[in-house]
């Protein structure tokens, strides 16, 4: 095995209506970086799971995204585990720089640029961008790599219901520092689309302040309702 090797882990619930975009993105990214590929349902109803099922290994979990993601880390034989949100597309492209990176860093994450077209998204993903950069914390859809010999010292996700990312980078960056990739991944604007681009800016900051206020899961889990 190569030193390098991804395990690719994607953490799904009810995407039949983005299963075939996201079997071209994960067909991409068979290359020589990647180990393998895993998803993780958390209990999809909608036929979502059993059409990936056709190509990709797909185990069945408990819901919960946190939850999946250490299913699927768990069953990984790579030495690293990349963690790709299902309405985030990246490229082998992206892979290959992660890696180029691997001996010197031990976790890491992209950019991300949101799709649509509201002239409030490149604003919302460079305030993303820089935030993460300045504060070492990084979100799911910038598509966060590490080591899975970290990640299982660090003890994986907490089984949170929500801020399952941030958490995590709150523990590992007191291992060591993040490596800020510019290379863009591109994820879906869609919860700014259906609940509003500055009701959904606003529900953002709120939950990251009340996260930073030592607020419950459950209770953030309510509010992003």
């Amino acid at each position: 095995m190569s030193a390098f090797n991804i395990s690719i882990i994607v953490p799904i619930y009810n995407e039949a209506a983005q299963a075939s975009a996201l079997a071209l993105t994960l067909r991409q990214l068979k290359d020589e970086w990647v180990e393998e590929i895993i998803l993780v349902d958390g209990g999809s109803d909608d036929g979502g799971a059993e059409q990936l099922a056709k190509e990709f290994t797909v185990l069945q979990g408990p819901k919960g995204r946190g939850a999946q993601m250490n299913m699927g880390a768990n069953q990984a034989t790579g030495t690293w585990l990349l963690f790709l949100h299902a309405d985030t597309k990246l490229g082998s492209s992206h892979l290959k720089e992660a890696m180029s990176q691997g001996a010197l860093h031990h976790w890491g994450r992209f950019n991300v640029r949101l799709n649509g077209q509201h002239f409030m998204f490149p604003v919302i993903a460079w305030f993303m961008n820089m935030r993460s950069r300045l504060t070492g914390i990084a979100t799911g859809d910038q598509c966060i790599f590490v080591r899975k010999k970290l990640f299982n010292e660090v003890g994986g996700f907490a089984d949170i219901a929500l801020m399952e990312d941030v958490e995590l980078c709150k523990r590992l960056k007191k291992h060591h520092k993040p490596v800020c990739l510019s290379k863009t991944v591109t994820t879906s604007s869609r919860r700014w689309q259906e609940f509003g681009v500055y009701k959904t800016i606003w529900l953002m900051w709120k939950l990251r302040f009340y996260f930073w206020r030592g607020a419950s899961a459950a209770k953030l889990a309510q509010l992003y309702r």
